[in-house]
C-alpha cells in the first residue's frame, strides 16, 4: 500500500505496508527498560470479591491493573508541560501525528567526562547534501546513538549519567524549526543536572516564546539495520491529560 505526500513543494511515496516500530514495549518487571531510579512496570490482576482479573486464576477474564512512569518505564512522548507551571499534557499539545522525518547516526562526544551529542555533530548530520537536501530540513529528527547495542531494550540508566543532548543543539534545532526530537536516551538532558533541564528548556523555548506543538519522545530504539535518511513519521499516543504518555513512533519508507 503506499500513499503520496508533500512536503515543502516536493512530493515523495511512502510504503504504508511496512512500518517500522522504533518503541520499546513495556514489559513487567525488571527486564524492562529502566531510568530515573523510577520502580519497574507492574501488572497484576484486579481483584475484588469474588472477582479475578486472571484466566489462570480461574476468572473469566484477563483485567490487569498496570502501574508504570512514563518518564522512565520505557518509550514516551512530552510537552512541555513536562517543565512547565501551566498544566499543559500531551493530549492537548501533540495535534498532528504525521510528520516528515529524519534519521541520523550520531557517537557522543567525550567532553569533561560527559558524553554528548554536541551542535556540531547534529549540524553535520543535518545540514551537508545538496541543495535539495538542505531545504528539507525535517520536521521531526530521530538522533540514534553509537554503538547500537540492542541491549537498550532492557538497559538500567539509573546513577550511570548516559549521554544526551547538548542544549546549543536543542537551541538551533528550535531556531530551524524542527518541531520533534526523537532519541534513544532516557532524557535529552543530563541525569542530574541540578534541575536546570537546560535542552528541555531551549528546544521548548519556554517560558518566553513557547512552543506548545513541540515534543520530545525518548527511550526509543532503532535497530541498526534501518538504514539513516528520510521517512515519514507517525507518533502514536495515549489520550493522557499528563505532561507526556507511553507512546509508539513508527517510521515508513520514502521513496
Amino acid at each position: 500500500m503506499e500513499a503520496t505526500i508533500s512536503f515543502r513543494d516536493q512530493s515523495f511515496r511512502v510504503d504504508l505496508s511496512q512500518p517500522i516500530d522504533i518503541s520499546i514495549p513495556l514489559h513487567a518487571g525488571k527486564q524492562n527498560v529502566n531510568a530515573f531510579h523510577l520502580p519497574p512496570v507492574k501488572m497484576e490482576p484486579f481483584r475484588i470479591g469474588n472477582f479475578i482479573g486472571s484466566v489462570n486464576e480461574g476468572g473469566a477474564c484477563n483485567v490487569n491493573n498496570i502501574f508504570f512512569n512514563p518518564h522512565g518505564n520505557g518509550t514516551h512522548t512530552e510537552c512541555v508541560g513536562h517543565i512547565s507551571k501551566e498544566n499543559f499534557t500531551i493530549n492537548q499539545c501533540l495535534k498532528r501525528f504525521f510528520f516528515f522525518a529524519r534519521l541520523v547516526s550520531v557517537t557522543p562526544k567525550e567532553q569533561d567526562g560527559n558524553k554528548i551529542i554536541t551542535l556540531k555533530q547534529i549540524k553535520e548530520q543535518v545540514e551537508p547534501g545538496n541543495a535539495m537536501q538542505q531545504a528539507l530540513v525535517p520536521e521531526a529528527l530521530i538522533i540514534r546513538t553509537l554503538p547500537n547495542e540492542p541491549d537498550k531494550l532492557t538497559r538500567q540508566y539509573s546513577g550511570t549519567d548516559p549521554a544526551h543532548l547538548h542544549h546549543e543543539a536543542a537551541k538551533w534545532m528550535a531556531e530551524k524549526s524542527i518541531e520533534h526530537i526523537l532519541l534513544d536516551l532516557p532524557s535529552v538532558d543530563r541525569e542530574d543536572d541540578g534541575g536546570k533541564l537546560l535542552a528541555h528548556h531551549e528546544f521548548w523555548k519556554y517560558p518566553h516564546q513557547t512552543r506548545m506543538n513541540a515534543t520530545i519522545t525518548e527511550l526509543v530504539y532503532v535497530p541498526s539495520s534501518i538504514p539513516d535518511g528520510y521517512y515519514f513519521l507517525n507518533i502514536q499516543i495515549a489520550s493522557f491529560e499528563n505532561d507526556a504518555s507511553p507512546s509508539k513512533p513508527v517510521l515508513f519508507k520514502i521513496s
